[in-house]
């Protein structure tokens, strides 16, 4: 039994979703929004490497938010990129000083993501990129479902495809197959030189509360999380594309 997701098992569960669900065609320049987390770093190598024998050609762009926190390295980072051959933009902002000193806000994590993702978005436009992904994996789109039924009060989880219209970019998330378990170990084995957040709120979130709910389901219930990501994908969810389970890049499929 293998302890670590190997290279080849990322790209394979990688190009899973994006044939499934269509997110790269031919001439596509993407910017992957690097945090400086596991997730992020994963999914730079994913797209680094899919990007050389993929049968669509795309162009990908690193791109960093830098929210201001003092002492935040993101070097080790960059000459990740340039192993990679990927460039890597770090665009520097004030959103945690606008955040936790100007408007002390109680709940910062929503106003931090809005001012982050409004940030991301212009400068990826700026790389004259047309699409962008995140590094959402298997678990988040669990716990975004969990969030939202007890929350909000609807069934509403991350979709693989979302066109932005207002900016006219569209987001994929190529991870949405990878367990966060497989990232922990991918990460162990390469060696990814991730970033530790320094953001106060972190670890203090509703979203860890789901996290941990999920855990305690999967413990008490074994295999309760892939149920639950499977109701996901069968649950024809508002404003999920069409999902292609046997296609394989290199087939036309009509939209």
């Amino acid at each position: 039994m293998e302890l670590f997701m190997k290279l080849q098992q990322l790209y394979s569960l990688t190009r899973k979703a994006i044939d499934e669900y269509q997110m790269i065609e031919e001439g596509d320049r993407i910017a992957v929004g690097i945090s400086g987390g596991k997730d992020s770093l994963t999914l730079l190598y994913a797209l680094a490497g899919l990007r050389r024998f993929y049968p669509k050609p795309f162009q990908i762009e690193a791109l960093t938010i830098h929210l201001g926190f003092p002492d935040l390295d993101f070097s080790p980072i960059t000459a990740l990129c340039e192993t990679l051959q990927v460039r890597h933009t770090v665009v520097q902002t004030e959103i945690a000083s606008i955040v936790f000193e100007t408007r002390k806000e109680e709940n910062p994590c929503s106003l931090c993501a809005k001012m982050r993702k409004g940030s991301f978005n212009e400068a990826a436009k700026q790389l004259g990129c047309n699409k962008i992904a995140f590094a959402h994996h298997k678990d988040d789109m669990i716990e975004t479902l969990l969030l939202s039924l007890l929350f909000e009060g609807r069934l509403h989880s991350f979709s693989p495809i979302t066109y932005l219209d207002r900016m006219d970019v569209t987001v994929i998330r190529p991870l949405m197959f990878v367990d966060e378990a497989d990232v922990k170990g991918f990460q162990n084995l390469y060696q990814l030189p991730v970033c530790q957040n320094p953001c106060p709120a972190d670890g203090y979130t509703k979203r860890q509360y789901a996290k941990e709910l999920v855990a305690s389901l999967n413990h008490d219930h074994p295999g309760a999380k892939e149920r639950m990501f499977t109701a996901i994908l069968n649950g024809k969810l508002q404003g999920w594309p069409k999902r292609y389970p046997h296609i394989r890049t290199g087939q036309n499929v009509s939209k």
